[in-house]
Protein backbone atom coordinates (compact mmCIF):
# COMPACT_ATOMS: atom_id res chain seq x y z
CA UNK A 1 0.00 0.00 0.00
CA UNK A 2 0.99 3.42 -0.79
CA UNK A 3 0.95 6.74 0.94
CA UNK A 4 0.09 9.87 -0.91
CA UNK A 5 0.55 12.95 1.31
CA UNK A 6 -0.54 16.09 0.41
CA UNK A 7 0.94 19.23 1.45
CA UNK A 8 -0.82 22.27 2.51
CA UNK A 9 -3.24 24.51 4.35
CA UNK A 10 -6.32 22.43 3.18
CA UNK A 11 -7.49 25.62 0.40
CA UNK A 12 -9.38 24.11 -2.69
CA UNK A 13 -5.64 23.80 -4.55
CA UNK A 14 -5.08 21.19 -2.08
CA UNK A 15 -7.98 19.49 -2.26
CA UNK A 16 -7.97 19.42 -6.16
CA UNK A 17 -4.76 17.59 -5.81
CA UNK A 18 -5.65 15.09 -3.21
CA UNK A 19 -8.84 14.47 -5.26
CA UNK A 20 -6.83 14.22 -8.50
CA UNK A 21 -4.00 11.83 -6.57
CA UNK A 22 -6.56 9.40 -5.35
CA UNK A 23 -8.24 9.12 -8.95
CA UNK A 24 -4.69 8.19 -10.35
CA UNK A 25 -4.09 6.13 -7.86
CA UNK A 26 -7.74 4.20 -8.83
CA UNK A 27 -6.87 4.08 -12.37
CA UNK A 28 -3.54 1.90 -11.73
CA UNK A 29 -5.36 -0.07 -9.16
CA UNK A 30 -2.93 0.67 -6.26
CA UNK A 31 -3.74 0.17 -2.79
CA UNK A 32 -3.35 3.92 -0.98
CA UNK A 33 -3.74 6.07 1.30
CA UNK A 34 -4.36 10.03 1.43
CA UNK A 35 -2.86 11.93 4.23
CA UNK A 36 -3.54 15.41 4.33
CA UNK A 37 -0.57 17.18 6.13
CA UNK A 38 -1.56 20.95 7.11
CA UNK A 39 0.61 21.42 9.97
CA UNK A 40 3.46 24.21 8.52
CA UNK A 41 5.99 22.98 10.51
CA UNK A 42 5.65 19.27 9.02
CA UNK A 43 5.28 20.75 6.05
CA UNK A 44 8.87 22.20 6.52
CA UNK A 45 10.39 18.73 7.36
CA UNK A 46 9.91 18.19 4.19
CA UNK A 47 11.28 20.88 2.57
CA UNK A 48 8.28 21.92 1.00
CA UNK A 49 7.97 26.00 0.70
CA UNK A 50 5.05 26.17 -1.80
CA UNK A 51 2.10 24.57 -1.48
CA UNK A 52 0.29 22.15 -2.91
CA UNK A 53 3.13 19.61 -2.14
CA UNK A 54 2.96 16.19 -3.26
CA UNK A 55 4.69 13.09 -1.23
CA UNK A 56 4.55 9.41 -2.12
CA UNK A 57 5.45 7.37 0.91
CA UNK A 58 7.43 10.12 2.48
CA UNK A 59 9.36 11.20 -0.63
CA UNK A 60 8.00 14.70 -2.07
CA UNK A 61 7.03 14.24 -5.90
CA UNK A 62 6.04 18.43 -6.73
CA UNK A 63 5.21 21.29 -5.05
CA UNK A 64 4.02 24.64 -5.90
CA UNK A 65 1.76 22.92 -8.78
CA UNK A 66 -1.74 21.72 -9.07
CA UNK A 67 -0.82 18.49 -11.15
CA UNK A 68 -3.65 16.95 -12.93
CA UNK A 69 -4.59 12.91 -12.71
CA UNK A 70 -2.34 12.38 -16.00
CA UNK A 71 0.91 14.28 -14.37
CA UNK A 72 0.24 12.38 -11.10
CA UNK A 73 -0.27 8.67 -12.53
CA UNK A 74 3.59 8.57 -13.30
CA UNK A 75 4.98 9.83 -10.16
CA UNK A 76 2.94 6.84 -8.60
CA UNK A 77 4.19 4.48 -10.60
CA UNK A 78 7.82 5.10 -10.60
Amino acid sequence: MINIQILGSGCTKCQKLADNAAAAARELGLEFTVEKITDINRIAEFGVMLTPGLAVDGEVKSFGRLLSADQIRPLLQG
